[in-house]
């Protein structure tokens, strides 16, 4: 077949492999806390009060997130009810989606190969396909602010001189920056209109420092362009924070504003971190791309024009990222997944460098890709085999962390076969390495595609297992209590697992002390660690302990009706 002709079927196929690779499956395993379980419960709440403005948690104003991926999750429950499926399908979604975009920039930009190799280096790292089974808002926040920036590319570049093709362009990076906002809040256009002035910045320094006043260096924005942006993120990104205003809501507004100030300020309780953070979960998360991507960094010259424009606002875009959030005081691991489009992005650059022209992949990088690939087949192999030599472990000493001692006691049963997925990559890396003399474009396919497949299995066997061992004993018996009229209370540790899996309604949430000592009129259950017991067996002497499972404790007060029956 003509490969021009062949192109034409590219997006198909990647529409039809891309949804094999992130939908089947997703609904097998429980939603983790918090994010997770949060951001479903939210939407399983609007459901239930129809309530499609506000967002919810435990039936209260939630004021952290704005409601766009929440509207996702309700219609996804509308149509396949409220599961773990229906919670993930956006993210899954949002892959394909994704997938697509890079292609068909990747295509613009040089050709229908590179567009590809893009598609293949995003979706076989690590990270960046686990956050498309998952059930959080980051992927299509980040998706929303690399359109944006995307547009702001096009509009900025200095070859395209067509008046309305830059009001298209500057329109639409205002109407996907608000959607960002829409997602996730104000970050999203704080983000965006940081890459502008650093863009702006370092074209202004480079034209002082040339002495030159040539225009074609750099081009700046028209007062009616600026207008038409900052509008277009107003009406799109303000528009729920205008109708809760409307509403009578502007104290939630508040509420809104001051959360993402102290989330810039103040470190969230066990999130924080060294400033180096993001770099580690960078290098080793998205693993192959990340270790390629290095040699992107100072590329001497780039093709044409376009290429080089677009080349610098992904440098941009990345330091932006990984600076701002090195210094933001709260370290969560997808704060800095934004990251995952410009470090593909150099990453597919290096592997098309390395395909079209005589470049060798220096013995440094190719030992990083080794030993990265051992690390990550040691982790594999030594999770299952824990399993065997738990009591040695737990005898040992080595955990000082009670409550994993006592996860650690769960009945989990291994196949024996997971640690393959670890030997696969490894020698995958490996056989990618040394075929990289013969063929360079065969190597690096089987690189990527040894990568993916690893993901892809360690996804499917790993934490369907590792669940059993932390939350899974928790989660059965609130989902237990899903059809039962009782009251939930859990102490000593913060979950939204009651409220999604216990199937929780307004009038199941109490003043916990009248929980524990008032005239109950339906059966309480209190939930603990298990290290936590004995802080709190001498304050609920009347309740009875039910179940001890794998670190949990679970007592019951009953009303007085039934104790007296």
């Amino acid at each position: 077949m003509n490969y021009k002709r062949l192109t034409g079927y590219y997006p198909v196929f990647i529409a039809i492999a891309s949804t094999l690779l992130f939908i089947p499956f997703i609904g097998r395993l429980h939603l983790f806390d918090w994010d997770e379980i949060n951001f479903a419960e939210c939407a399983r709440e609007m459901i239930v009060s129809h309530d499609y403005l506000n967002v919810q948690i435990n039936f209260q104003p939630f004021w952290e997130k704005p409601p766009m991926f929440i509207w996702m999750q309700v219609l996804a429950m509308k149509a396949f009810g409220i599961n773990e499926f229906a919670a993930r399908l956006p993210d899954a979604v949002c892959g394909i989606v994704t997938l697509q975009v890079l292609y068909a920039i990747g295509k613009r930009l040089f050709d229908a190969k590179f567009g590809l190799w893009w598609v293949l280096v995003y979706a076989s790292s690590v990270l960046s396909h686990l956050y498309f089974r998952s059930g959080i808002i980051d992927p299509w926040f980040n998706l929303s602010i690399f359109l944006s920036v995307y547009f702001f590319i096009l509009y900025s570049d200095p070859s395209d001189t067509s008046a309305k093709k830059r009001i298209t362009q500057v329109l639409l990076s205002g109407v996907f920056a608000g959607l960002a906002i829409l997602t996730k809040g104000p970050v999203g256009v704080l983000l965006v209109g940081l890459v502008i002035v650093v863009y702006y910045s370092m074209l202004l320094f480079r034209q002082i420092r040339l002495k030159s006043d040539d225009r074609s260096l750099m081009r700046w924005p028209e007062l009616s362009e600026i207008l038409i942006f900052v509008m277009a993120v107003l009406l799109v990104g303000g528009s729920w924070f205008i109708a809760q205003w409307l509403s009578g809501n502007s104290a939630m507004v508040m509420k809104f504003i001051q959360y993402q100030v102290r989330l810039f300020t103040i470190p969230d309780a066990g999130h924080g971190g060294h400033w180096s953070y993001h770099f580690w979960v960078l290098l080793f998360g998205m693993f192959p791309s990340s270790i390629l991507a290095l040699r992107s960094f100072r590329l001497k010259s780039i093709e044409n024009p376009k290429q080089q424009h677009f080349y610098r606002l992904m440098i941009i875009l990345f330091w932006v990222v990984l600076i701002l959030f090195s210094v933001v005081k709260t370290k969560i691991v997808h704060y800095s997944s934004l990251c995952y489009f410009p470090l593909t992005f150099l990453a597919a650059l290096s592997v098309r460098n390395l395909v079209n022209t005589r470049q060798k992949l220096h013995w440094g990088y190719k030992a990083l890709l080794i030993f990265t690939a051992a690390v990550f087949m040691i982790i594999a192999l030594a999770v299952p085999t824990a399993d065997h030599y738990k009591q040695v472990i737990i005898d040992s000493g080595i955990i000082k962390d009670d409550f994993a001692l006592a996860n650690l006691g769960a009945n989990v049963h291994w196949a024996g076969y997971e640690w393959i997925v670890g030997v696969i990559l490894l020698a995958g890396t490996i056989f990618s390495i040394c075929l990289l003399r013969k063929n360079r474009e065969k190597s690096l396919a089987v690189l990527f595609a040894t990568s993916l497949v690893f993901v892809w299995l360690t996804i499917l066997l790993y934490p369907f297992k590792i669940e059993q061992y932390t939350q899974r004993a928790a989660i059965d018996f609130f989902k237990s209590k899903a059809n039962e009229k009782c009251y939930i209370l859990n102490a000593g540790y913060f979950t939204y697992a009651p409220a999604f899996y216990a199937n929780r309604l307004p009038d199941d949430y109490r003043r916990p002390m009248w929980l524990l000592t008032g005239d109950i009129d339906r059966p309480l259950y209190l939930i603990l660690k298990e290290p936590h017991y004995e802080q709190w067996r001498r304050l609920v002497v009347h309740m009875k302990v039910i179940e001890k499972k794998n670190g949990w404790v679970i007592l019951e007060r009953l009303p007085s009706q039934l104790n007296k029956e």
